[in-house]
């Protein structure tokens, strides 16, 4: 026992005393691998994510077009120095997508849910619009970040294919956006970093400034409150041309109200529909229980607004508002400056949450359209400095509005917009006219089954301009028959124009050359203050003089030099009349509203001009702001002569076809 206790104590010596080896150590543990970076934790500007979450079939099963449901995530956050207002980001879709539901943010141009947007669309905050920065929340991403849940639907990308779309950028004015990447560990998202473009001097702000400068636009809507309450308050609404061609006629504005608002009086203006139904079904009925609904005019979500006509400018309810009651006509500047802005007032009621004298929201998704006037496409209202007004006691002071905004809307040229007039061609040295094309504003499936929209126009005879097209068939066929023409079956279809424009090239002498245009209102509508702008090439346009019967003047548009005549009525001739019937009730003949003029032209200035060719036709004619489509052909010389027999036939003819139509 004494031998075994040194005996083991030595072995137990010898195992403690020997290091163990490599086979015996534990295994050694890696440190973590540190976390990717957040592409947004890398940019100091603004930051752009489109983040797709998923998709799936659904139906009808179409294997050539099949529908699918996809739900994304478009994230906006201000990793900057400066407040971002008014935030506005381009996504690329390119699916054909059609948008159904996009959460804190509308479509700028004031389209509706669910809206078509596979060629791309732009998107802007609401009711939140303004991004701060962390130096100003102490890094609140609440207050730094817009998120906006998107739904809708795509075609043809089959899942698991991803259909992403072709970019993102930020659109606001100054800045730049590289192209985006996908993430590195997903397919699912692009990002981007936008910042400020030095090559770019914009109006910018600083952090302590709290609205946007004013933008300039074709036409632009003032959302001015004047007055403000707990449960309501009274705005102005102030449009104002700004575009030497531009013009509204009849106009008609609409909007989109977000929080449930109604609108229960109105000074300069009216709904076309007056109608409470909804509020009294509505939860309006529940707030307002005192209220006597038969007196709100309007609970449509978006109502359209109109014009009063000038019989109710001094109305003491509905009239009494500097600038209203025009009928909706809005005239260029350079027309009459007086009558290049309409204004009206409306008592707007509110509902919870917003029952408070500073809680004020704008009307979103504008739009404005004339009767025969361009397009204009509208954006979101844009809050701006308060409006001063002058202080209606006399005191040498101004006045502030409470809140404005700005609501920019600049003429539309889609290709796929269809015209509302047109012109036809024609000249002394060729008897033909060449009518306004096919079908040139436009035409119904009903009226291609006994006409052809693809054949194009035959040529008419002088008489027949003044003859509405469905009673000008026979003079038509008498005309083409004598000429040698073939007379297609079915016949062509007519322009369907409300107004037409025929220009006449008259003479050409070796000192200048003189042309004859005649406007033709073949409309239900009369046109007070028309005008009628024509831009030629540039070797014709300093050649002209004058006009007989309009005032004309040379104006500068598009950045040209001198290079329209514009043209309107000279007193007592500035109504251009709608169609009416015939004066003889037994011709039973409607009768076209007419203006026409002889404008002179001297080659003082423009040796080598060619007027019998392109030189003496138009580049563009524009009537009250809508520009008309132009004739594909021009009329063609017959070498100076002309048989004599054949134009004696020729007017017989004429002659003969008119009796019979008569």
């Amino acid at each position: 026992m004494g031998f075994l206790l040194p005996t083991l104590f030595g072995v137990f010596l010898l195992f403690t005393a020997t290091p163990p080896s490599l086979s015996q150590l534990p295994p050694e543990i890696d440190p973590p691998a540190p976390a990717p970076i957040s592409p947004s934790e890398l940019c100091n500007g603004i930051f752009l994510s489109y983040t797709f979450i998923l998709g799936r079939q659904i139906p009808p099963n179409d294997t050539t077009d099949q529908p699918y449901r996809f739900e994304s995530v478009l994230t906006v956050l201000n990793n900057g120095r400066e407040e971002l207002k008014e935030w506005r980001v381009f996504v690329g879709f390119q699916h054909h997508e059609i948008l159904t539901s996009a959460t804190d943010a509308i479509i700028v141009n004031g389209t509706d849910l669910p809206a078509p947007v596979g060629n791309g669309t732009i998107f802007a905050g609401y009711p939140v619009s303004d991004l701060k920065t962390a130096i100003q929340t102490a890094g609140d991403l609440k207050q730094m970040t817009a998120t906006i849940e998107l739904v809708g639907t795509q075609f043809k990308v089959t899942p698991p294919a991803i259909p992403m779309p072709s970019n993102i950028s930020l659109v606001n004015d100054g800045w730049s956006c590289p192209e985006p990447t996908p993430t590195p560990l997903s397919k699912r998202e692009i990002t981007t970093c936008c910042i400020r473009d030095p090559s770019i001097i914009v109006n910018t702000t600083t952090i302590t400034d709290k609205f946007l400068p004013r933008q300039p636009g074709d036409l632009t809507i003032m959302y001015d409150v004047i007055r403000s309450y707990d449960q309501n308050y009274l705005a102005e609404v102030t449009m104002e041309n700004h575009n030497p061609l531009g013009r509204l006629d009849h106009w008609e504005l609409s909007f989109d109200w977000m929080r449930e608002e109604f609108i229960q009086k109105m000074q300069g203006a009216y709904p076309t529909v007056v109608d409470a139904t909804k509020c009294i079904f509505g939860p309006q009925s529940q707030i307002y229980t005192g209220l006597d609904f038969a007196d709100v005019l309007t609970c449509e979500r978006r109502p359209i607004i109109v014009d009063l006509p000038p019989t109710k400018a001094e109305d003491p309810i509905l009239g009494k508002i500097p600038s209203c009651c025009r009928n909706g006509t809005i005239l260029p500047r350079t027309m009459d400056p007086s009558k290049s802005a309409s204004v009206f007032t409306m008592q707007v009621s509110k509902m919870p949450p917003d029952l408070n004298r500073s809680a004020l929201f704008p009307p979103q998704n504008w739009r404005i359209k004339g009767t025969l006037n361009p397009d204009y496409s509208c954006g979101p209202p844009v809050r701006v400095s308060p409006t001063l007004y002058p202080d209606p006691s006399g005191m040498p002071i101004n006045k502030t509005s409470f809140a404005s905004w700005q609501i920019v809307c600049n003429i539309t040229h889609a290709k796929t917009e269809t015209p509302k007039c047109c012109v036809s061609f024609s000249a002394f040295f060729n008897d033909s006219i060449i009518p306004c094309n096919t079908c040139a504003c436009g035409c119904v499936s009903e009226t291609r089954r006994t006409c052809s929209a693809a054949t194009p126009s035959l040529l008419i005879p002088p008489d027949a301009l003044l003859v509405p097209f469905e009673n000008r068939t026979s003079l038509t066929v008498a005309w083409n028959a004598l000429k040698h023409k073939t007379i297609p079956n079915p016949m062509p279809c007519g322009d369907n124009c409300g107004v037409s424009v025929n220009w006449h090239v008259a003479t050409d002498y070796r000192g200048g050359w003189t042309a004859r245009i005649t406007i033709f209102n073949w409309g239900e509508i009369d046109f007070p203050d028309w005008f009628l702008a024509v831009q030629m090439k540039k070797p014709a346009i300093r050649g002209f003089e004058k006009a007989y019967s309009f005032n004309a003047s040379l104006l500068s548009v598009e950045g040209g030099v001198n290079n329209t005549i514009f043209m309107e009525g000279l007193p007592g001739l500035e109504y251009l009349v709608a169609e009416r019937d015939e004066l003889d009730p037994k011709k039973n003949l409607r009768v076209p509203g007419k203006q026409q003029s002889v404008i002179q032209f001297s080659k003082k200035l423009t040796p080598g001009i060619n007027v019998p060719e392109r030189d003496g036709f138009p580049a563009k004619v524009i009537f009250n702001g809508e520009e008309c489509l132009l004739p594909d052909v021009l009329p063609i010389a017959s070498g100076g002569r002309r048989n004599g027999l054949d134009t004696m036939v020729l007017l017989c003819m004429v002659i003969f076809v008119v009796a019979l139509v008569i």
